[in-house]
């Protein structure tokens, strides 16, 4: 069941009240400020992780983002902060909506691994691939055809998306943290923990995380997963003082089960460090079209353009329903200024050298903590800012103590599912398809594919084609096209 908002009938308390709607949103300055922390530690991980994705693989020419025949990752974790910084201000003041934004994770693999690395592609080119993308989806918004697809979808798919997206960013929580991975033997999937036992600090610091929040979330204590981030980042820079665990990966290509994942919790030697911002405006707009062809141009940018499509607009419905924003018609309200945020930060993303940026879904980690409006996101990107100047102690918290957070919001998300009418079959097994391919393939963008698929199909033979929105046959048909791309571009290669 959604969250519904109390509104409170006392007058706005001053204009950061009246600008923001606080008071009307039943919220307050305090709730909006501590929100907003919950997602930026929440989502944090992104200034580690895309300096890790970008910075180590070379481009068609050789050469490493930022110039050089080597990594440049604090140049790469400078951008990153401050274009998250930047934009996520931009979500709250133009949107007013609790919505933070950063360079999107899959998006920079696409980027990296698929577009840079092409033969004679630099990654000035490769990023402004980026930028073309993000212009092509701020015209489909200004013309309207962005919102009038998200409007055009059934009620019960957006709540699907929703429950989706819960159990989604549950198992990303997990998998960060490395309470859910990949066994050596790879008998399986995946398992629990290492050779499936909870063995290791970091993984007890993860558990001590998960309860302490649900723990204090259950006594309705304020500030509970803030409060559960704070106090296992402590724990783990105590153990890691005491116990010298080290990370999960040496820097002479040695691997440590038991060794932290991401950030390794140890006091910094120093508070504040010098941010290099020299990758800004490091790309090429039309570069790409002389090394690759206008042909593989369009179909890496309509790859990239229906990811940030999708994923923005399960994410917003997500997050808005969460924090009590969606009306009986699942709209939301603003949804015009927030999808003009989101394709701009496209475009910043590949303007600023990081890739595309776009809406986390980590901000329902926020909401979950008490945000209800553009405040909260305003406090994330100061603290992004903030973290270009003070990354040492952001990277003092670990994902083991920054992912309970999402396994938390996750449940809260997952309880939308009694929104959806699972008796009647034509909308129950597109909401399935919905909900369960979005972990097992580790994409929001499949997982809605695979809805809009079937339900439009399901409509179609049981003779009910007059009741499908025409967007909605559009919205089928480009997933269709997406989920075959691979085949298509290596027929488009044959000639």
């Amino acid at each position: 069941m959604a969250n519904t908002q109390t509104i409170d009938k006392a007058p706005p308390k001053g204009a950061i009240d009246r600008f923001f709607k606080i008071t009307e949103r039943g919220s307050s300055i305090g709730s909006e400020i501590r929100g907003g922390l919950v997602t930026f530690f929440a989502m944090s991980y992104i200034i580690v992780l895309n300096p890790i994705i970008l910075g180590n693989v070379a481009d068609g020419t050789g050469q490493f983002l930022g110039g050089g025949d080597g990594p440049n990752i604090a140049m790469i974790a400078a951008a990153t902060a401050l274009i998250a910084g930047v934009l996520s201000i931009a979500m709250g003041l133009v949107a007013n909506f609790p919505l933070a934004l950063a360079a999107g994770m899959g998006l920079n693999a696409v980027v990296a691994y698929s577009i840079a690395s092409l033969p004679d592609m630099t990654w000035a080119d490769a990023m402004g691939i980026v930028v073309l993308e993000g212009l092509i989806i701020l015209l489909l918004v200004l013309t309207g055809f962005r919102e009038a697809v998200f409007k055009a979808v059934p009620a019960e798919l957006k709540a699907a998306i929703s429950v989706g997206i819960g159990l989604f960013i549950a198992f990303v929580g997990m998998v960060d943290a490395g309470f859910v991975r990949i066994p050596a033997s790879l008998s399986t999937p995946v398992e629990l923990g290492i050779a499936g036992s909870i063995s290791g600090w970091p993984l007890a610091i993860f558990v001590f995380g998960l309860f302490t929040s649900i723990v204090l979330m259950v006594r309705k204590v304020k500030g509970a997963i803030l409060i559960s981030i704070v106090a296992s980042t402590v724990l783990a820079v105590i153990i890691e003082a005491v116990a010298k665990i080290g990370g999960m990966f040496g820097a002479d290509g040695s691997t440590n089960p038991s060794g932290w994942k991401l950030n390794v919790p140890t006091a910094p030697d120093s508070i504040v460090s010098v941010p290099d911002f020299s990758l800004l405006g490091q790309f090429s707009l039309f570069g790409s079209f002389e090394k690759i062809g206008a042909v593989a141009v369009i179909l890496l940018v309509f790859s990239l353009l229906l990811a940030d499509f999708f994923d923005t607009m399960g994410t917003m419905v997500a997050v808005g329903t969460e924090a009590g924003l969606v009306d009986k018609d699942g709209e939301l309200p603003k949804t015009r200024q927030i999808l003009v945020v989101d394709s701009v930060a496209a475009m910043a993303g590949g303007m600023g050298g990081v890739s595309s940026n776009t809406s986390y879904v980590e901000s329902a980690a926020g909401v979950g903590d008490g945000a209800r409006t553009g405040l909260a996101s305003v406090v994330t990107g100061i603290a992004f800012l903030l973290a270009t100047l003070f990354a040492p102690i952001v990277e003092m918290v670990p994902s083991e103590a920054a992912t309970p957070a999402l396994v938390v919001v996750g449940f809260l998300m997952f309880m939308q599912i009694s929104g959806i009418d699972w008796k009647n079959y034509e909308v129950a097994i597109p909401a399935f398809l919905t909900i369960v391919i979005m972990p097992f393939t580790y994409s929001i963008s499949a997982g809605i594919g695979a809805g809009f698929v079937a339900f439009v199909l399901i409509k179609v033979f049981v003779g009910k084609i007059k009741v499908i929105h025409p967007l909605m046959w559009v919205a089928a048909a480009m997933f269709v096209l997406y989920f075959v791309r691979g085949p298509l571009a290596d027929a488009v290669g044959a000639f």
